[in-house]
């Protein structure tokens, strides 16, 4: 065993000749480039093999150029691998254990089969959660159609195992703009085949419906909407009286807004910015744009972390409940030049802009935790003067000409599915509730539903609820007949007047 001088301390340590050996080996010099580029390769390679099968394939071609069959001979997808079904597979096996609502959904009304001869065209996320809900619709009686939502947020290796079960699958991470349409359209336009039920996230297969193919509607029965962008389109619609079928209103339901957005954001938010930056959040300055529900959990989880956490707000009372959890209330112009990270999560447009984004001080983090990419004014950085540089999947330097660089993620669209995965649990709880928004309009009888936009059901809410408590081995207390004439309720519910906010 070599020896320590215990009379020189620490500094006089003889280096064992083994360890002089491995350190010989070693080059003693490397240049500032050279050394930049190996921590980026790296970090690359492990953001790949630790996130999803999805970014380890080195083919470059576009899946719309390849000619690809599944095992029962059928072309009607487009996918980046349909040999990567297998991995695709595994993860929908992991992702059912944790959606027990919508497996027990499937269990007890696949007898039924309540959607029956409904076509559903859907455009959401395609992640193992989005599978199960496919799979669970398919086994109620749907035939469905899908795309995605998000150009960044398609797991591969599952939109494979989806084309090799048999959906039309049409999605791969890494679209263009011009590859996003044309899926879309994929789903549409397509012979011997037109849907009557739309499942929508962002209201984009709405609008290219309403643009491209408006007699459509004649067939189609009512839309699901889950996202705050989505419905905001579609009360416009309402508004100009241009809205032709009834529409559900997911997003505002209270097992979206409270889980979904809260929770799911909650956890979701830390998760994004680990993988993207492996960064510390102890001591770090953020500001939240928005405290709606997406809001609120972003800034409980950096705070919980350490963080000096500002929020901006247009609504007094968001703001007020700011204040009375003990954020600091801020323009955004008060703090921009001082902030480690800007995070924004209002459903608006040029939130962040390029005064802003020029005012940033060196290495700040930008990202966004809303639907749409409107937040963030990205393109205002696509300019000469300025360079782009990608470091890992989803993370870019963009450079001024002092040097100064900000740390851009997901080029401004959502963090959470474009560079992390969302908790299952939380996924299970928005699927549930978009599958019996689905049923609900589906099967409604004519003149229940005009055209219009409408909440969920408080009792179907409460449903979707109480499947998912078992998981917590919870136990729900039963009113008494007395309790329940006193408070004027049904002993089994709704519990809650729809004006409650919970």
């Amino acid at each position: 065993m070599e020896k320590w001088d215990g009379n020189e301390g620490t500094s006089a340590f003889h280096m064992p000749e083994w360890m002089k050996q491995e350190f010989n080996k070693r080059p003693t010099k490397i240049g500032r480039r050279s050394l930049s580029r190996s921590i980026s390769q790296s970090s690359t390679d492990s953001y790949s093999s630790a996130a999803s099968y999805t970014d380890s394939s080195d083919d470059e071609t576009s899946p719309r150029d390849k000619q690809q069959k599944n095992s029962k001979g059928s072309s009607d997808f487009c996918v980046k691998n349909i040999k990567q079904a297998e991995f695709g597979r595994r993860e929908i096996e992991i992702a059912e254990q944790e959606m027990p609502a919508l497996m027990a959904l499937r269990k007890r009304a696949q007898g039924e089969k309540p959607l029956a001869g409904a076509k559903i065209v859907g455009c959401t996320h395609i992640t193992a959660q989005t599978a199960v809900l496919m799979e669970t619709l398919g086994a109620l009686g749907a035939q469905c159609r899908w795309a995605a939502c998000n150009i960044y947020s398609t797991l591969n290796e599952v939109a494979a195992a989806l084309a090799e079960s048999g959906f039309p699958v049409f999605a791969w991470k890494g679209e263009s703009e011009d590859d996003f349409w044309w899926c879309i359209d994929r789903c549409v336009n397509v012979e011997g085949w037109q849907p009557n039920m739309i499942l929508d996230d962002g209201g984009d297969l709405t609008h290219w419906i309403y643009k491209k193919y408006p007699n459509m509607f004649k067939k189609i029965k009512g839309i699901v909407e889950e996202s705050v962008t989505g419905v905001h389109r579609l009360y416009q619609l309402s508004k100009a009286g241009k809205l032709c079928v009834p529409a559900m209103n997911v997003n505002d339901s209270v097992t979206k807004q409270k889980f979904d957005n809260l929770y799911c954001c909650r956890e979701s938010i830390l998760d994004g910015l680990k993988r993207t930056t492996d960064m510390m959040f102890g001591g770090k300055q953020v500001v939240v744009c928005g405290y709606g529900e997406v809001g609120k959990g972003c800034c409980a989880a950096l705070k919980a972390m350490g963080s000096i956490v500002y929020v901006t707000e247009i609504d007094p009372i968001c703001a007020l409940q700011a204040c009375m959890d003990g954020f600091r209330l801020v323009k955004l112009n008060e703090v921009i030049r001082q902030v480690d990270i800007v995070i924004t999560c209002t459903g608006n447009k040029n939130v962040v802009t390029r005064e802003h984004l020029d005012r940033m001080k060196n290495s700040c983090i930008v990202c966004n935790m809303g639907h749409s990419n409107t937040e963030i004014d990205v393109a205002s950085l696509r300019t000469p003067e300025l360079t782009w540089e990608r470091v890992r999947s989803q993370v870019d330097h963009v450079i001024w000409p002092d040097g100064k660089r900000i740390v851009l993620l997901a080029e401004g669209r959502l963090l959470n599915l474009s560079c992390s995965t969302v908790p299952t649990f939380v996924l299970s709880i928005t699927a549930t509730t978009q599958a019996l928004a689905l049923i609900e309009l589906y099967n409604a009888p004519e003149g229940r539903y005009k055209q219009d936009v409408y909440l969920l059901p408080k009792k179907m809410d409460e449903y979707v609820a109480s499947l998912h408590l078992p998981t917590f081995d919870a136990h729900l207390t039963e009113l008494t007949d007395e309790q329940a004439k006193y408070l004027g309720l049904n002993k089994n519910g709704p519990f809650k007047p729809n004006y409650y906010r919970y």
